[in-house]
């Protein structure tokens, strides 16, 4: 059987992803970002995500993953996403977003945006 490296769950969840700039393409301006932590998003929005908050310069900012992609992944896989992975994912969508200046308090990630941004972040 082939193992696979995975991002562990060890330490507190808020420091996950340490802090990181973002720095947007369209005006120059640098986000300081800071992860906090993740939740079921079913129970809180009614939505089928996994939801993370972030921090950017100090305001709060939840990105949620499409559920079904963390089903797909776990097909595909054979293993669960894990916490510390899903916020990676995160992570790096909020990166993107805010490199457009696309600044909200809610992104919600499709199905097919959260396995793009997996393998694009390399978790296998």
């Amino acid at each position: 059987m082939t193992t696979r490296p995975v991002l562990a769950n060890a330490g507190a969840m808020s420091q996950f992803i340490g802090a990181f700039e973002v720095t947007c393409k369209l005006t120059g301006q640098t986000y300081l970002c800071r992860f906090s932590h993740m939740w079921n998003g079913i129970a809180t929005r009614h939505a089928d995500t996994i939801d993370t908050k972030f921090f950017v310069d100090g305001t709060a900012h939840v990105v949620g993953l499409a559920h079904t992609a963390f089903v797909k992944f776990r097909e595909k896989a054979r293993r669960d996403l894990t916490d510390r992975e899903a916020s990676f994912v995160a992570a790096e969508y909020l990166r993107e977003r805010l490199e457009e200046e696309d600044v909200r308090p809610l992104y919600d990630l499709a199905h097919d945006d959260v396995l793009r941004l997996i393998a694009q972040v390399g978790i296998k």
